[in-house]
């Protein structure tokens, strides 16, 4: 096209090309205008967040939630303002779409598992299952601590230090000690000599004692209960105790039961059973044999 035909060209759709520029330039401004209020509504649910919240773990997960939801509104919002440019530039969209087609059920087909353990650590997150420094146990195969937890992968460590990797998508059952509040059982052994209502009154004392502590009763939620006997084994009646605890704290309170209750138990000379042995001998006549304990 020469020059000549060109400018008549532009003369006979001036009004035309000048209402297409200035609905792209509409629509470019509007999308621009749109991502920056909605980075800006993101900005200030973060603040507001971290002004009434406490737990690191709660304002992490409202980050990367917000970050999440707000970066997937960005990419809508482009998207479908480039595909309006298009179709005002005359550009054929079919084409151009069933393209983007082929190659997004390329790419799902190839990042099929990234994409589930995407999804998977949203959900997580949305529904609090667990976050950064709740104690559980993944699959029944490995427990410890959560000091990593992404869209992804969650980092585990375990009591022996070992840092444990696993992708989200792969998590089928996960089982949270350290959810909102916990239990202390504590199982305790004394000899069938012992009258159960001495033994009762000794341990509730202990109960007692525990949850007026300055330090241990800061952990516990209620006095401890003495459910009473739980099992009798073959030389000791087991008696149950449990104890509703703070988060994370039920393996801290049972060592301190345990400690105190032997120690009452020395005091108040309950016996504490140990396996006893029986050897019997003879001499090799006929008399009976002998027990020798």
């Amino acid at each position: 096209m020469s020059w000549d035909k060109f400018v008549e060209w532009l003369g006979e759709n001036q009004q035309e090309i000048i209402g297409s520029g200035l609905r792209i330039a509409a629509v470019l401004i509007g999308a621009f205008l749109l991502s920056r209020f909605l980075r800006r509504i993101v900005g200030r649910v973060e603040n507001k967040v971290s002004e009434h919240t406490t737990p690191i773990r709660t304002l992490q997960r409202t980050q990367t939630l917000t970050k999440v939801l707000s970066s997937a509104g960005v990419v809508i919002i482009w998207v479908l303002s480039i595909f309006y440019v298009l179709s005002e530039l005359s550009f054929n969209l079919a084409p151009l779409l069933a393209g983007v087609g082929i190659v997004g059920l390329a790419v799902g087909f190839g990042a099929q598992n990234l994409v589930r353990d995407v999804v998977t650590g949203f959900f997580i997150l949305l529904e609090d299952q667990y976050g950064v420094g709740d104690i559980v146990q993944i699959n029944q195969i490995a427990t410890g601590k959560v000091e990593q937890l992404t869209l992804r992968v969650t980092g585990l460590r375990d009591l022996d230090g070992a840092m444990h990797y696993m992708a989200n998508g792969s998590i089928d059952h996960v089982a949270n000690r350290s959810k909102d509040w916990a239990r202390a059982v504590i199982d305790v052994g004394v000899g069938y000599n012992e009258q159960p209502e001495r033994v009762r009154s000794v341990l509730m004392r202990v109960a007692k004692e525990a949850k007026e502590d300055p330090e241990l009763g800061r952990t516990l939620f209620t006095e401890p209960q003495v459910l009473g006997v739980e099992r009798i084994g073959e030389y000791e009646i087991v008696w149950r105790i449990i104890a509703e605890t703070k988060p994370a704290r039920q393996w801290e309170v049972a060592r301190a039961l345990r400690e105190r209750i032997k120690v009452a138990f020395d005091r108040e000379r309950i016996e504490i059973p140990f396996p006893h042995q029986v050897l019997l001998a003879h001499d090799g006549k006929s008399s009976p044999a002998t027990r020798t304990p």
